[in-house]
């Protein structure tokens, strides 16, 4: 059984144990089986527009059961990156919304929404983001020289309109004003995956997900093993197309994998 092999799993949501409104079929019995195992669990997104207590509501409500503890999100990956970068106190430019800023102030820095002193640029999705916040965040990090960290780099937002611009793509604007290139939270960057797998108490940690760009690669990234699950974005034929060491270490048809007798 593949839960035997491993402490914690690290679960994309989107595609892998959900799909908009409702779950993904059999992936609530693969979680009450991990949880019946012992195995940690962490419901790690790139998302960092919601606040961890809506993904976890939103989680329960689909039957996962999901306590606040059990939520990793980017933005609260982005947020600890600070304390690397700036003293507590700092003054934090948000480009994002009050749950990325919440995640800030958590962390005991100043979130603003202008140049004016600020130290750190930290850049999350939001749908209403204008010209004259990325323009103030243009200055922060050309004139102020703030350290930029964005909670992801997906440059697409999957919708039912279809795909929309993602974070990444918003990203990339600044990029091109300010000629910096900025530090990544989000996978397949390692913070967001380090963190989660820490908050775990994680030794032997699996990252489960759909897409082979952001998870898969991510735990690539990290040195940990994963599962590419083919109920979201990526094929299997897509994985098999990839250099060797860049491949998922099992592909599975769902989640039921996980609690499975050989």
């Amino acid at each position: 059984m593949l839960l035997a092999r491993y402490d914690a799993l690290l679960l994309d949501l989107d595609g892998t144990v959900y799909r908009g409104q409702e779950a993904v079929p059999g992936a609530v019995e693969a979680v009450a089986a991990a949880r019946e195992h012992g195995t940690g669990i962490r419901f790690v997104t790139n998302n960092a527009s919601r606040s961890p207590e809506t993904v976890a509501e939103h989680l329960t409500e689909l039957g996962f059961n999901a306590a606040l503890d059990e939520v990793s999100t980017s933005a609260q990956a982005a947020a600890a990156m600070l304390l690397d970068l700036v003293p507590k106190g700092t003054r934090v430019l948000v480009l994002g919304t009050d749950a990325l800023a919440e995640q800030v102030r958590v962390r005991g820095f100043e979130p603003t929404r202008d140049a004016e002193g600020a130290q750190a640029v930290v850049q999350g999705l939001s749908q209403d983001l204008s010209w004259r916040e990325l323009a103030e965040a243009c200055v922060a990090i050309r004139q102020g020289g703030a350290h930029w960290i964005a909670c992801n780099v997906d440059a697409t937002l999957p919708t039912e309109r279809g795909l929309l611009p993602g974070n990444g793509s918003l990203v990339a604007a600044l990029r091109t004003a300010t000629g910096v290139e900025p530090l990544v939270a989000g996978k397949p960057a390692t913070p967001l995956l380090e963190q989660a797998a820490k908050s775990a108490g994680a030794q032997r940690p699996l990252v489960v997900g759909d897409r082979l760009d952001t998870d898969i690669a991510g735990a690539v990234n990290a040195g940990m093993d994963s599962l590419l699950v083919l109920t979201g974005v990526s094929t299997e034929a897509e994985a098999s197309d990839l250099p060797e060491d860049r491949r998922p270490t099992y592909v599975a048809a769902d989640l039921s994998v996980l609690h499975r007798l050989p």
